[in-house]
């Protein structure tokens, strides 16, 4: 049975994580914000600290500490590098999530990377910093709808398709691009490549401006006849008509509860700033008395608490399972659902309850509640997770429930 309770083994990676936050994230998150694809230089340093504590196995911090082992037998309960790396997301996000997301070699391509690599693969691209592209011009949370072909061609695949939205995929070393070997084969034909960067026919087109996250380079990719070597398709080569978009597909259950991870952090920050707001005017929190003999704020600030807490414990559930090799996509789906609507809710309600001090730059609340939406968006939307969530518990199959 999972525990509620933080691991205390825990602690002092949470400890540094906050420090991380508190001391280097927030302040510099204002400028980085305003100069919007400048990279963070203060994050290589930090960079090397989190592979120094990795290599030593003193934690697992960050987007890399997502490998499931099967080979590991405890009994009781196990908490291990997913729930060590959501926790320590958590707190990087409490000081900004654009920073979480320019962390060299934490991207979201490592973490498919550590989900469905073999051990060679693993190896060889482990100090690669890897960004992921899916989302293509014609389609955004149809993973299913991948156009981006992969031929084969001797030891190699040839890639030809465009890719948008890939975060860090300017800086990144390599990409973890999805691709399918056969169009006609539906789900079943799409594989993961990694595509390293100065291979010849893949092009950087172009980056885009955003709400939020602007400290983030969010990159166009083109890929035009590009050769990439048969060793750096993740999983299985074979089209696998039962299983084999799972695989690719095991990559989300795990970055799933980390992206909701990277929300419940940014909501916290909301809500622990908006708390001394409300202090400074007077306005009392009291968690003994019902919310509706209370001041209107405090109320207000109760049922955000109490959904913080819920898409929180969803969250938690969901990474334990990943961490007890318990079959987690409906969990997974759920705290990102759950923790991606939390997100933009708080941090909205905290901007409005601030007034014009919360919309003014005077405070970080307004870049919180722009930097949430996109966790709300990416690594499938809110729709797209109810709609998983539905098919789960109706036992439907993508072709019955759309």
């Amino acid at each position: 049975m999972i525990n509620l309770e933080i691991p205390k083994k825990f602690g002092m990676l949470i400890n540094q994580a906050q420090q991380v936050s508190t001391e280097i994230f927030r302040p510099i998150s204002r400028k980085y914000d305003q100069a919007e694809h400048e990279y963070p230089k203060e994050l290589d340093m930090l960079a090397s600290l989190i592979d120094g504590m990795n290599a030593s196995g003193e934690s697992s911090a960050g987007a890399r500490g997502v490998r499931r082992d099967s080979s590991e037998k405890e009994k009781g309960n196990r908490n291990g590098t997913n729930m060590s790396g959501t926790l320590s997301i958590i707190e990087a996000c409490w000081g900004d999530v654009a920073m979480v997301l320019s962390m060299p070699r934490q991207g979201l391509g490592n973490a498919a990377i550590a989900s469905v690599a073999n051990d060679e693969q693993l190896a060889r691209f482990d100090k690669l910093w890897a960004s992921m592209a899916i989302t293509e011009p014609g389609f955004g949370s149809d993973s299913a709808a991948v156009t981006t072909t992969a031929k084969k061609d001797g030891d190699d695949y040839i890639l030809n398709g465009e890719k948008i939205f890939v975060t860090a995929g300017d800086r990144s070393d390599a990409v973890v691009v999805w691709a399918t070997l056969d169009k006609s084969l539906g789900r079943a034909a799409i594989k993961s490549f990694v595509v390293e960067k100065g291979t010849p026919g893949m092009v950087v087109e172009r980056l885009e401006h955003k709400l939020g996250i602007r400290a983030s380079d969010t990159a166009t990719i083109r890929f035009t006849d590009c050769r990439v070597p048969a060793a750096n398709l993740m999983g299985s080569p074979e089209i696998e008509t039962e299983s084999g978009f799972g695989g690719v597909m095991q990559t989300f259950d795990n970055t799933r509860p980390l992206v909701a991870g990277m929300a419940i952090g940014c909501a916290r920050a909301a809500l622990d700033e908006i708390s001394g707001l409300l202090a400074e005017a007077g306005v009392e929190v009291d968690y003994d008395r019902p919310a509706y003999v209370q001041h209107a704020a405090a109320a207000a600030f109760l049922a955000m608490e109490a959904d913080w807490e819920a898409a929180y414990l969803l969250t938690m559930e969901a990474t334990w399972m990943a961490d007890n090799n318990k079959p987690n996509s409906l969990q997974a789906s759920m705290a990102k659902a759950k923790a991606g609507r939390v997100g933009v809710e708080i941090t909205l309600r905290c901007v409005e309850l601030a007034g014009s001090f919360g919309y003014s730059e005077n405070s970080l609340l307004e870049k919180w509640s722009r930097d949430s939406k996109i966790l709300d968006i990416f690594e499938g939307t809110q729709q797209i997770q109810q709609l998983i969530v539905a098919r789960r518990l109706l036992n439907k199959s993508s072709a019955d429930l759309k």
